[in-house]
């Protein structure tokens, strides 16, 4: 897929400062939540509430907690270091770069819960060994819950904060499916964020009847007041996190659908992440791309065939045959174009013939005609097919009066002789399965053809079958009709016709 043109993400100070701000803050509420949880909530040994095992909880706490927070966040700008010294480079990642990118909350989720099951071994084999190994165990069941949710947070900020560069990243793609699951996100996110508030629930049931101390109904509502409301609040922060994660590609998605339906197919989204739903968005990318290579191809096949063909074709599908149409035929020819090529430079003749050819395509698409084929210095054009024409007859004899008038103002330099017919002849696909061209086949082409080199000796340089003027409507007032002429390759003379003084004024002009 070719590089998409994504915005420049922030400086890599933004970053770190934004990333060690979360990291601190969401750390402090943990440890925060730890001393609520062991002095509030759940029912400890009565030697826990012991003023010098109080204190001396809480300069352990303190020092491990300054040192685990100062490494997390050493730690987390490494690891963005790492990933990110494209943007400090200023230029286009590596795959190896994207992944690295995309992982990085990952990492960060690890070295944050490895700190936090540290401290809880450091706490539970502390207390069990200063006090009693109960105590112990239920510090160590406190801290690893309360820092599986602060991980879980840690891993949503980060990933939050890390999408302005993996956009960036993966502007070109997703080297494949990295990162986790849109549902295992989500089910984590409940876990640590609901989950281990119920666990704790439990966890303060269980150790208020395992322990000989009652459990007053004061200390009861406590527990439920704190626990409920950590549920609420963290449960509640970090589902909405994730949540955000998941919805944000999908409203990307939806604003470039609607895009794409008001005909926009340059409405690329930018790949958020490398779950499935970056995948779904490289996907919607990619599909853009390819919809606009389907456009261009349109484009240039209806260029070299006519917007009729190409409209027909793409509805009706293609295939070798054809069939019978009443259709006008027009044919131009240039006049000593052998001579022409011998005196002028090639860039000099090429810009000589689309000057021509454009009067020619102009003409004939103004009065309804398909521009059939070009060969060389002539043209052929058909009127009535592959699409039906009312006034066909009247639409070929306008078209050439008026191409015979305009050529002879636009393109000075050149002369070409001009032929109408009309009759029945084949319209439709010639040539092999591997290459065919839509063309038609008949007497009608032929008569023109022969007409046209007529018609170069003819003052004017058009001329028609005359019995065209029978059907032609006030179209015939234009044309004078000539005596009959003995066409190449007939024994029957053939009526023919040319514009008369007033077949060089246009019809708006003869309206007016």
């Amino acid at each position: 897929m070719d590089q998409q043109t994504a915005p420049r993400p922030p400086g890599l100070w933004r970053l770190r400062l934004t990333l060690t701000g979360a990291l601190v803050t969401t750390n402090v509420v943990g440890v925060v939540v730890v001393y609520c949880l062991a002095a509030l909530v759940v029912p400890l040994p009565q030697v826990a509430h012991d003023d010098a095992v109080r204190l001396q909880n809480l300069v352990l706490a303190a020092v491990y907690a300054g040192v685990a927070i100062l490494l997390g966040i050493v730690r987390g700008m490494t690891l963005t270091r790492q990933a990110l010294g494209w943007v400090s480079a200023g230029r286009p990642p590596s795959q190896a770069e994207q992944r690295a990118v995309l992982r990085v909350p990952g990492r960060i989720f690890l070295v944050q819960a490895c700190l936090w099951l540290v401290g809880a071994a450091v706490f539970g084999l502390f207390n069990a060994v200063r006090s009693l190994v109960t105590l112990g165990v239920l510090i160590t069941l406190i801290v690893l819950l309360a820092g599986l949710s602060t991980s879980a947070i840690a891993y949503l900020l980060s990933e939050r904060l890390i999408r302005p560069y993996a956009r960036a990243a993966l502007a070109s793609g997703v080297p494949g499916r990295i990162g986790m699951r849109v549902g295992l996100r989500t089910l984590l996110a409940w876990l640590f964020g609901s989950g281990v508030i119920m666990l704790g629930i439990l966890l303060a049931g269980l150790t208020g009847l395992l322990l000989d101390d009652g459990v007053g109904v004061r200390r009861l509502a406590v527990t439920m007041v704190v626990l409920g409301g950590l549920a609420f609040v963290h449960g509640g922060f970090t589902i909405w996190l994730a949540a955000k994660a998941g919805s944000d590609p999908v409203r990307a998605l939806r604003r470039g659908v609607t895009e794409v339906g008001r005909g926009n197919l340059d409405a690329e989204v930018p790949i958020y992440d490398g779950t499935e739903l970056g995948v779904l968005q490289a996907g919607f990318n990619e599909m853009l791309q390819g919809l606009r290579e389907r456009e261009t191809i349109r484009d240039l096949f209806g260029r070299h065939v006519g917007d009729d063909v190409a409209r027909a074709a793409l509805e009706r599908g293609v295939g070798l045959g054809g069939e019978v149409r009443d259709v006008a035929v027009l044919f131009v020819d240039i006049i000593g174009s052998t001579a022409l090529a011998g005196r002028r430079p090639p860039e000099e003749v090429v810009g000589l013939l689309n000057r021509f050819f454009d009067v020619v395509i102009d003409v004939v698409h103004e009065h309804g005609g398909l521009v059939n084929k070009f060969a060389g210095d002539a043209a052929l054009a058909i009127f009535g097919a592959p699409v039906e024409l009312a006034g066909k007859e009247a639409a070929a004899l306008a078209a050439a009066r008026t191409m015979g008038r305009r050529l002879r103002e636009e393109v000075p330099e050149l002369e070409a002789g001009i032929g109408v017919s009309a009759g029945p002849a084949v319209a439709g696909n010639v040539g092999a399965a591997q290459r065919y061209e839509y063309t038609v086949i008949g007497d009608p082409v032929n008569e023109a053809a022969r007409l046209t080199e007529l018609a170069k000796s003819v003052p004017g340089l058009v001329l028609a079958n005359g019995r065209l003027l029978e059907v032609a409507g006030g179209e015939a007032s234009y044309w004078e009709v000539l005596e009959p002429v003995v066409v190449r390759g007939r024994s029957e003379p053939t009526p023919v016709a040319r514009p008369g003084r007033d077949g060089d004024v246009s019809h708006d002009q003869r309206v007016r």
